[in-house]
């Protein structure tokens, strides 16, 4: 037996029901989720109010000058800038260049919750944290690497590899007349340093009679582990990460002096700033009339400086992958103007990443997920002031590379055609 109160909790339910079914409330629901935000839909790192990014750098030790500008320039390129009324959050963890510590960051910014991972430092760093980032589905943006990575999970590079930064000084050495046996590789003993020597078997592996040699750069590259030995087998003398130790890998290349019977005349660096300019000076100590060539992650002020402190101001090539701060683009005159004295290639690059982040951003047509972000990415290229960049093809965004010369104990950018020039 039901009571009055019971009856008509029954006569509206079943009224209610009719209603839910009819054609009239299914419309107006539907209205309204057309009507609603798109948070619905949004993945992690995404409120009301802020998009949470995140990357993992070295804040503090050796590697700290690196970070620091990293972070400047990011912070700068971010601020005032929304995507769907949203602000964008940067989160930055110190990681000290050292892959263990930077796969614990990651994991305490995944556990915070972040859209995406932009502007990461390092080579090694990356390789331990890319797997940890595909398994939690986030993307990995604009880091600064140049090794050249397609995975595991969504990567999209902004900058040239090093592998490209290599071959670039390589190829204008050979261009001028000197011979594929004159050019010799010194590197860091690790995924950075392999990524330059990549590009130093490219431009010799396109020149005729090299197959032995070029055997031998492929020999040196496949060796597994973190630190394999690979001195005293081809061109390539090599340095333990986190050390300025120079004579083993100056050994190596002598011994390949030696063993082959040709003389290196340019040696190709892949380096940070102490251990490029501590190989430098030992080479310098002992003699050598060595070209040098070093790519962006040991160029510019900070390693003219070291060199100084050696007594060598000139015969040194540094590539960039960036336009020199002092240029009229559109971008960079905006970064000089939000930097100020903290402008440098480090910081600007940043700044063009994290500009490059938020356009992207802008584009997305519907929801904020990584989803349609990474469609966005890879649906036309972009302009940023001046600066090309395209994913429509590939993974990687941009392949400048501008060659700067020492002289006088300061670079300065040379043409394609200098370069050459200044080989011959």
């Amino acid at each position: 037996m039901r009571t009055q109160h019971d009856s008509k909790s029954a006569v509206g339910e079943a009224a209610g029901w009719r209603w839910l079914k009819s054609g009239t409330a299914l419309g107006l629901l539907l209205g309204l989720c057309a009507a609603a935000p798109w948070s619905w839909a949004e993945d992690p790192g995404v409120t009301d109010k802020t998009i949470r990014i995140g990357a993992t750098i070295p804040l503090d030790g050796d590697y700290k000058i690196y970070g620091q500008a990293m972070k400047q320039g990011m912070e700068a390129a971010l601020a005032g800038q929304t995507v769907q009324k949203r602000a964008i959050e940067f989160v930055a963890l110190n990681d000290f260049y050292d892959p263990a510590k930077a796969v614990e960051a990651a994991k305490q910014l995944i556990g915070q919750g972040i859209f995406a991972m932009v502007n990461s430092f390092g080579s090694p760093t990356t390789r331990a944290v890319l797997p940890l980032l595909a398994e939690n589905k986030v993307p990995a943006f604009g880091f600064y690497t140049g090794a050249g990575f397609t995975g595991p999970g969504d990567i999209l590079n902004f900058r040239a590899s090093y592998a490209r930064e290599v071959e670039t000084v390589v190829d204008a050495a050979l261009a001028a007349g000197f011979k594929p046996t004159e050019v010799c590789a010194y590197a860091q003993n690790d995924a950075y340093g392999m990524g330059g020597v990549k590009g130093f078997r490219a431009a010799l592996a396109k020149q005729p009679g090299m197959e032995q040699v070029v055997a031998k750069v492929d020999q040196i590259l496949n060796l597994p582990g973190d630190n394999p030995e690979r001195n005293g087998i081809g061109p390539v003398g090599v340095y333990r990460r986190d050390t300025v130790s120079a004579r083993e890998g100056y050994q190596s290349l002598k011994q390949w002096e030696a063993a082959s019977g040709n003389r290196c005349r340019l040696v190709a660096t892949t380096a940070v700033y102490d251990p490029a300019a501590a190989f430098l000076g030992y080479a310098r100590y002992k003699g050598e009339p060595w070209i040098f060539s070093s790519p962006s992650p040991a160029a510019g002020i900070p390693l003219a400086t070291r060199l100084k402190e050696h007594g060598i101001a000139d015969k040194v090539i540094a590539t960039q992958i960036v336009p020199s701060p002092d240029s009229s683009l559109p971008v960079v005159v905006e970064a000089r103007k939000a930097l100020g004295a903290n402008l440098n290639y480090e910081s600007l690059e940043s700044y063009i990443v994290g500009k490059l982040f938020v356009t992207i951003m802008q584009a997305i047509d519907g929801p904020l997920s990584r989803e349609n972000f990474l469609k966005a990415a890879r649906r036309q290229p972009y302009d940023i002031g001046g600066v090309k960049v395209d994913f429509t093809t590939d993974n990687q965004g941009s392949d400048f590379v501008q060659a700067t010369y020492l002289r006088d104990g300061q670079f300065t950018a040379v043409t394609p055609q200098e370069l050459t020039a200044l080989f011959k």
